[in-house]
């Protein structure tokens, strides 16, 4: 496995964001039955005091009933960052929410991912290329 990289600059420099394949939506239930099947085709999950937030594909999502409506693509962050790293979060939500673009950040061990509205993917992508460009020069 690579180094983790900790320093700011560093860690937007070396983001390389790549929008991954599928759509998905959040989600939140309290039922476990709900909970149990659909566990094993989420992306991710996590329990809150409120109910169990689960990231679906859309079409498992609609199977379960849940809301479709907010699509939401998934722009991979090639950074390997550190769990102590500063700075990355809040550069990425920064830099989508100076043109008006929403995303949801999951961080998980190897990668951070930012999630988008389906129809704003392609320009948030580009608008955090130009970020990381900045970062470098």
């Amino acid at each position: 496995m690579p180094q983790s990289v900790r320093d700011t600059r560093a860690m937007i420099a070396g983001m390389t964001p790549r929008l991954k394949e599928g759509a998905f939506v959040f989600c939140t239930t309290t039922s476990p039955a709900v909970i149990e099947a659909a566990a094993g085709q989420a992306l991710s999950f996590f329990r809150e005091e409120e109910g169990v937030t689960l990231i679906l594909p859309v079409e498992v999502a609609a199977t379960f009933g849940f809301d479709t409506a907010l699509a939401m693509k998934r722009i991979k962050l090639e950074v390997f960052s550190a769990l102590d790293g500063v700075g990355l979060t809040a550069a990425v939500a920064s830099a989508l929410a100076a043109v008006g673009i929403p995303c949801n950040m999951v961080a998980a061990f190897h990668h951070d991912h930012a999630f988008v509205p389906a129809g704003m993917a392609e320009r948030a992508v580009a608008v955090l290329e130009a970020a990381q460009r900045q970062a470098a020069s």
